[in-house]
């Protein structure tokens, strides 16, 4: 097995098998990766890498919104509002070749990646009713 199927295979096995709040941390990891990696290719006028980078950023912040629990947690409504302000802002870099605005919405996501991590540790008492987010009592929202 070459290298790069392996490590894809090891990739695939490894979201297949974590926690609720494993993959969430993993998203907004990717996320910011993506980020940074976009606005350097934008930088560099490499057009293919950053289309890339940037639309499956795009694609992490929908999904992101799109599972928060406003029932649960209708706090959640101003962070649902900011995903998909970001999705936005992100169209506009791309229209705009605007390395600026990729990094700005990069300096919005890493305090929130850096909360959910934490509250992924159960070091926090972060809002249930948000997949993967730390309960009041230490618990994952969604583990088993």
């Amino acid at each position: 097995m070459s290298y790069g199927l392996a490590r894809a295979r090891y990739a695939g096995d490894a979201t297949q098998t974590a926690s609720p709040a494993r993959l969430l941390t993993m998203l907004y990891d990717r996320a910011v990766n993506d980020l940074t990696v976009a606005e350097e290719a934008m930088r560099r006028g490499d057009i293919p890498t950053t289309g890339e980078r940037i639309g499956r950023t795009q694609e992490i912040l929908l999904e992101l919104q799109a599972t928060l629990d406003l029932s649960v947690w209708p706090e959640g409504e101003a962070l649902s509002r900011l995903y998909v302000w970001m999705v936005g802002e992100l169209m506009q870099a791309r229209l705009r070749k605007d390395p600026q605005r990729v990094a700005d919405c990069r300096t919005l996501l890493v305090p929130l990646r850096d909360a959910w991590h934490e509250a992924a540790r159960g070091g926090g008492g972060a809002n249930p009713g948000v997949p993967g987010a730390a309960t009041l009592d230490g618990s994952v929202d969604g583990a088993a």
